[in-house]
């Protein structure tokens, strides 16, 4: 999941989940002969599955080292191939990434887009690069649960309808995207395969670790938008600020600014806003595609310019519209001898709540109990980032994310996966796809 606040894990506690069923799974009256086929599928390949996992979390591949992007994506499309999808790579260089993985199967039955991503935030500096084994179900290892483990299940899903010799049954395209947790830029580029699979798509399931609990699932996300604020004032000595032909000055100005912020919008549920990062003094710099920035002045000398950076996460695009809206307001209401400029750069667009992601969560819920597994709850969407799902809104007609593996700290060198979630989800996809196909669930 990309950094832009995922908001989860336990401030770094490993949480082993407390699912009483998670070894295989018992033969219900629920399922029918082909699911029952499938779950004993996902059984026999436990093993299997667990070396894939390995085999691409050692491989590091950090969003900047293209090569191991590339390389993750080799693996995962030899998988692919092996499973007679026609798979191809989309180069990254007009948007300055490794590229994508897509991957196409089928003509038959509603048509569903599967959603991964290749990348990790653990570059090829980072001391944490190998898969460790804790327990017999616990592993730690960079991107295990963000989101090797995902693509594992996707994977893992589809050679269980395979096996159960239902797979010629659907059509379904897959992106595995190269730059999720630091998406390429221009975006519209960077996820253009993403847009047009969308568009084809009538259904969208992504494969994120969502809240790292498979007793939930995402059906709503926050979108992502950057912002940045420039103010200027008055240079003057010190002794002088605040009289009538000086005026605050830049910081106090942005200090105001981000004070009125709070106190006109944080109340609204669903909306954040945070500045990140903010320079001020008499003479600025800031690199935005660096995230750094310098500052020169003199305690006795009246700062002149002052820069803000942050973001801003709506449910909905209506409000992300509404809360764009009244900051701007805010930011033109200046003080006399100041300017105030705030510009947005929207990366990731809002998920909303719908009627079609609550009808396949219920399905998805239905599904999860059926298997023995117990039902499935809506994660609340301040306790899942931006991903690229969000991508759908608007296209699709139902869409359900957090459908990845179990553990906790992702992002962080605590990364942890619950080895027991990664059949628990191959099986509930494998599953949910399979009665998509068979009964033709539309909103």
């Amino acid at each position: 999941m990309t950094d832009r606040g995922s908001g989860t894990r336990d401030g770094g506690r490993v949480v082993l989940l407390l699912l009483a069923t998670l070894g295989p799974t018992p033969v219900a009256a629920q399922l029918d002969r082909v699911e029952r086929r499938i779950v004993q599928a996902v059984d026999a390949r436990r093993d299997s599955a667990v070396a894939l996992l390995e085999r691409i979390v050692v491989q590091n591949s950090g969003t900047l080292n293209f090569a191991g992007v590339r390389a993750v994506g080799d693996v995962l499309r030899a998988e692919l191939d092996g499973l007679g999808f026609t798979t191809g790579w989309i180069d990254g260089a007009p948007f300055g990434r490794a590229g994508h993985l897509a991957a196409a199967r089928g003509t038959r039955g509603p048509r569903i887009l599967l959603i991964g991503h290749l990348d990790t935030v653990f570059e090829p500096d980072s001391p944490f690069q190998r898969l460790e084994r804790l327990d017999d179900s616990t592993a730690r290892g960079p991107g295990v649960i963000d989101m090797k483990g995902g693509d594992v299940v996707i994977v893992e899903a589809l050679r269980a309808l395979r096996a159960a010799r239902v797979l010629d049954g659907l059509s379904i395209r897959i992106v595995m995207t190269g730059d999720e947790e630091r998406v390429g830029q221009p975006i519209a580029t960077a996820r253009a395969a993403l847009l047009d699979a969308a568009a084809w798509a009538d259904i969208a399931l992504g494969f994120e670790d969502g809240a790292a609990d498979p007793r939930t699932a995402v059906a709503a996300r926050r979108g992502a938008t950057g912002w940045e604020l420039r103010v200027t004032g008055r240079s003057a000595h010190s002794s002088q600020i605040f009289r009538e032909d000086v005026g605050a000055g830049a910081v106090f100005e942005a200090a105001r600014i981000l004070h009125r912020f709070q106190m006109e919008l944080s109340a609204e549920p669903y909306l954040a806003f945070n500045p990140g990062v903010i320079v001020g003094g008499t003479e600025v710099t800031w690199d935005d595609a660096q995230a750094r920035g310098t500052a020169f002045g003199k305690t006795n000398v009246v700062a002149e310019h002052a820069v803000v950076s942050g973001d801003l996460r709506a449910l909905s695009p209506e409000q992300l519209a509404g809360a764009k809206a009244r900051m701007l307001a805010i930011v033109a209401d200046h003080l006399p001898h100041t300017t105030a400029e705030l510009v947005f750069n929207d990366s990731y667009p809002p998920l909303a709540p719908s009627e079609g992601n609550r009808r396949l969560l219920a399905l998805f819920d239905r599904v999860s109990r059926d298997l023995g597994f117990g039902p499935v709850v809506l994660v609340d969407p301040t306790r899942a980032g931006a991903a690229d799902i969000s991508f759908t809104a608007g296209l699709v007609q139902m869409a359900l994310d957090g459908l990845g593996t179990g553990g906790a700290d992702d992002h962080t060198v605590r990364e942890t996966i619950d080895l027991r979630t990664l059949p628990l989800q191959a099986k509930r996809a494998a599953v949910l796809l399979y009665r998509l196909s068979r009964d033709g669930a539309t909103p």
